[in-house]
């Protein structure tokens, strides 16, 4: 069981200047300084349980990029478990968010067996981080290694994805088996105020995710290379033009052509580009609540017209650190064939390969540039990076109002929320809503597109980072904790 360490290539911060305007970017410049300064000689290490598949992963590729590029020392590294391991944090991780956390309790057994695991992870890691490092350890998977490096003199923070605001017996019995390990740490990150538990408030940081602009899945597609990548993997029938290379852009501006398809289960052939797309990217996940998305589309079927659905999630096989997505899709397969025939037809579920960082976002990219509608009916949310990729390519966006979505859309101004994400009936009238009114799906989507710039790029994120790491390591000026997102904000 070895460490891996992701490579990171340098990007300049300056690529954010003329997005962002001269203010913005006057503060992002002179945050980055003081963190230069404070963490002159010291590495930033970023720890979490797989490089591939989900938010997290995400987000830390442009981070680290970015942090390097202004002149910090920063790596990522991936611990290994076994699947025992991953069994018990995916429990972890439903309990967090208030959903049963698998049969029977996290008692002793499993807390050696998490504990086994994150020892051998942490030996590997004593022969890298050094006492004057700060090391980043994102969710529950790495929150055991904290007190290990702590001793070590390390400054080590903990980061939760992940939470609930209503708080049971199941999201109180995953922060009693996590407490042992966290609650002697400097600092704690948190995407919403209402996640953090108790015991933690006193170093409770707020810091929302984000999104880069400028990454393979955000950046700008031409129309035709949208066409052309859904074409290649399967998603679109290619008429009435022939398929032309499946070509994206790589973030150093060299070409990358997408050759792998999707697996696909669907009923006959695929759309055409002229037929509305209803779609929602994520894992294969309970909690994102797939089953709930089909059903509502089967119920609204006839008044939605022609309009197809697609359910997109990584290949079941390319995301290590979650057990359950195999289940989950075998379940959407089971309930799609139930379908009638008629509606069955117009539904996809598509496996994207996971092979290829860079061609995975290539193909999420065209999913999201091309949906009519896009959607995130999560039962549960810890933010859902990929209402607010939809957002910034000014899709209209139909969410439930749960965790961090409702932080992201204001309902009627830049997207529509579900009251309660189990109402299948109003689902599907949101979004026979938007297919059958045009202009206020265009509406949403500009006005979902300034929000998205506003709060959640990653300029925003990485200069909290700064002033948060230039505190803790005791060089930086008075720290002021930056306010949560203002849902309500214009």
């Amino acid at each position: 069981m070895h460490l891996e360490e992701v490579q990171i290539q340098a990007v300049p911060l300056e690529r954010f200047d003329p997005l962002i305007g001269p203010e913005a970017a006057a503060r992002l410049h002179a945050g980055a300084d003081r963190a230069r300064e404070a963490l002159r000689g010291r590495t930033l290490f970023n720890v979490n349980s797989t490089a591939l598949g989900g938010g997290v992963a995400e987000m830390l590729q442009p981070l680290l990029a970015y942090s390097r590029g202004a002149g910090v020392d920063a790596r990522w590294l991936v611990i290994r478990g076994d699947a025992e391991f991953f069994r018990i944090t995916k429990r972890l991780h439903n309990r967090l968010h208030g959903a049963v956390g698998g049969a029977g309790r996290l008692g002793e057994a499993e807390r050696a067996a998490y504990e086994r695991v994150l020892a051998d992870n942490g030996s590997e890691l004593l022969a890298l981080v050094g006492p004057e490092d700060v090391v980043l350890l994102h969710d529950p998977q790495t929150a055991g290694l904290l007190p290990v490096l702590q001793r070590a003199g390390a400054t080590v923070v903990w980061r939760s994805h992940i939470g609930t605001e209503h708080w049971n017996d199941e999201v109180a019995s995953g922060w009693a088996f996590l407490r042992p390990y966290l609650e002697d740490s400097r600092a704690a990150v948190f995407t919403r105020q209402a996640y953090v538990p108790d015991w933690l408030r006193d170093r409770a940081v707020i810091i929302p995710p984000s999104i880069d602009p400028f990454s393979v899945k955000n950046a700008p597609m031409d129309p035709v290379a949208v066409r052309n990548i859904l074409a290649r993997v399967g998603v679109l029938l290619p008429c009435p033009e022939p398929v032309g290379p499946a070509i994206y852009q790589h973030v150093d501006g060299s070409p990358g052509r997408v050759d792998r398809c999707a697996d696909v289960v669907r009923a006959g052939p695929p759309p055409t580009p002229d037929i509305p797309l209803i779609l929602q990217v994520s894992r294969w996940d309970r909690l994102k609540d797939m089953s709930g998305v089909l059903e509502g589309f089967a119920r609204r079927a006839d008044a939605l017209g022609q309009a197809h659905l697609a359910l997109a999630g990584p290949n079941v096989a390319g995301v290590c650190d979650d057990p359950e997505g195999a289940e989950v899709f075998e379940a959407c397969i089971r309930q799609w064939r139930a379908l009638p025939h008629s509606v069955r037809r117009r539904v996809q579920l598509l496996c994207l390969p996971m092979t290829d960082r860079d061609e995975n976002a290539a193909i999420v990219n065209a999913l999201q540039r091309h949906a009519t509608v896009v959607v995130q009916k999560s039962i549960e949310e810890g933010f859902g990076l990929t209402v607010v990729e939809a957002m910034w390519k000014g899709r209209p966006v139909v969410g439930s109002a749960v965790g961090g979505i409702q932080d992201q859309l204001v309902d009627g101004e830049s997207g529509l929320l579900l009251a309660d994400p189990r109402d299948l009936d109003a689902f599907g009238d949101a979004l026979v809503r938007l297919l059958a009114d045009p202009v206020l799906a265009s509406r949403l989507g500009r006005a979902a597109q300034v929000r998205a710039r506003t709060h959640f790029l990653g300029s925003r994120h990485l200069l909290q980072y700064a002033e948060l790491f230039s505190r803790l390591v005791g060089q930086g000026p008075a720290w002021t904790p930056a306010p949560p997102v203002d849902a309500s904000a214009r």
